[in-house]
């Protein structure tokens, strides 16, 4: 797997519905989804929620490959999660051989586990590809809004939040460029068994954390030159309000997510 494989934390600009959405609803329509996804027991459920996925990717714009470029780093955990529910659930036999035993809630298992877990990064790709750094910042922030009664530093988990969820990209384009450098010296990263691939990337962790280190204090020196200063009364680009879109999106969630409930409940 390359490095440039690796899509989570990067923002695509684009004009699409999706887009122009308050960042709040996306990060309450995001919780919902992942709350329905849970809820969701039968392939019915499931069916819906693959349906509302696949809408949400076609309305963002944002192009299919895209997509399934960003689960290629967690493909090895999600086929290694689908295995052993596949074999190591309890129920109706229908192969056994040693300890592995295969059966039919085994199989139903895996698919709705891997299913589950490849939907749930998918939607959380869709918030940062479709959301600035900025509105999602502002959006967590006023979400998390009330949490200042209890004296939380809100701003400051928003701010962490975001930078470090944008922060990725930046590390993987280091990483890149280091051992770009370091084949260019006759390293090797590709043969050898998985020890020596190992031992050939240790020397990339001190220069990684020192770009990283590096990158850090420029940020802090740009946002203290600027006088940058979090919290009530920072200026902004634009102030968040819902419009009529924002509204019916979540509307629509939360009958989403009542509706895959009761699918659960009645065992449909």
């Amino acid at each position: 797997m390359a490095l440039k494989d690796i899509t989570l934390g990067q923002y695509f600009p684009g004009n699409s519905i999706l887009h122009r959405l308050d960042p709040r609803t996306k990060i309450l329509l995001t919780v919902i989804y992942i709350v329905a996804l849970f809820l969701a027991k039968h392939l019915a459920g499931y069916g819906i929620l693959l349906l509302v996925l696949a809408a949400a990717i076609a309305v963002s714009r944002v192009k299919l490959k895209v997509i399934l470029k960003g689960l290629k780093p967690i493909l090895f955990i999600i086929i290694i999660t689908g295995i052993l529910n596949l074999f190591w659930t309890p129920g109706d036999i229908l192969w056994q051989w040693g300890f592995l035993k295969l059966t039919v809630q085994g199989i139903w298992a895996a698919v709705f586990m891997v299913l589950r877990i490849s939907m749930l990064i998918i939607c959380t790709f869709l918030l940062t590809y479709t959301t600035s750094p900025i509105l999602l910042t502002d959006g967590l922030e006023n979400l998390l809004g009330p949490l200042k009664k209890l004296h939380v530093p809100v701003h400051e988990l928003a701010m962490m939040m975001s930078i470090a969820l944008r922060f990725i990209p930046t590390l993987i384009e280091e990483t890149d460029k280091i051992m770009s450098a370091q084949k260019a010296r006759g390293a090797d990263f590709d043969t050898g068994n998985l020890l020596d691939k190992a031992k050939a990337l240790i020397p990339l962790l001190v220069p990684l954390f020192i770009s990283a280190f590096r990158r850090a204090d420029e940020l802090a020196i740009a946002m203290e030159c600027r006088c940058y200063h979090g919290g009530e009364g920072r200026t902004r680009l634009r102030q968040l309000k819902y419009k009529t879109p924002d509204i019916v999106g979540i509307a629509g969630g939360l009958l989403l997510c009542a509706g895959v409930g009761v699918l659960g409940h009645f065992g449909l």
